[in-house]
């Protein structure tokens, strides 16, 4: 269903590419408390802690909890038949945009948990991927090799030689491509006025 919708919508994240759609109903601590947006649209973001930030930015105001779409939202959660909701892996942004199910979330959370959810994440093409899996393999095998050598160290060098490997396989997503903003500068100049609230003059 997501997929379909994610298609035929106006203004989609898609782009050319390899995407995934995966259900995911864990998540770091602190994402979906201390790291999601709550002030909508002025909000801002933790990205100055050392871990990196990965909360998560709604695209419209969050509705309260006590709203009537929220609560029966909340009997479903309840239930155990609330629809996940849809979220946006961002990598520059090092965090999770809501596409859809913004007041599901919000009833998940208003009776304790975070909401199960689906995301959408752009992975590498698969044959860099391929490439980069293949170098690391060849790496693997020449440390092994140098290594095993040594009397008695056979079976924990290959452990952790192998440990390392699957550690270093390119398992990250890839970057998103950009393209510019109609209109130019002026364009951004006039985004950029609207968005700034505290000082006007930035």
């Amino acid at each position: 269903m997501y997929a379909r919708r994610l298609q035929e919508a106006p203004g989609t994240p898609l782009a050319d590419g390899r995407w995934e759609l995966a259900l995911r109903t864990r998540f770091q601590p602190g994402i979906w408390t201390e790291d999601l947006v709550r002030e909508w649209p002025g909000g801002s973001l933790g990205l100055y802690c050392g871990g990196g930030w990965h909360g998560v930015v709604p695209l419209r105001r969050l509705s309260a909890p006590d709203a009537a779409r929220v609560k029966a939202y909340r009997k479903h959660a309840r239930e155990g038949t609330l629809a996940p909701v849809l979220l946006w892996w961002v990598p520059f942004l090092d965090g999770w945009l809501i596409l859809d199910g913004h007041d599901r979330a919000v009833a998940a959370l208003a009776e304790g948990g975070p909401p199960e959810c689906v995301v959408l994440t752009r992975l590498p093409e698969e044959a860099r991927w391929r490439e980069e899996a293949e170098r690391l393999t060849a790496g693997h095998r020449q440390r092994a090799a140098r290594l095993t050598a040594v009397p008695g160290h056979r079976q924990k060098t290959m452990d952790q030689g192998y440990g390392d490997l699957l550690a270093g396989l390119p398992y990250e997503p890839a970057g998103l491509p950009t393209w510019p903003l109609p209109g130019g500068a002026p364009a951004w100049d006039a985004l950029a006025a609207r968005a700034v609230f505290q000082f006007p003059g930035d």
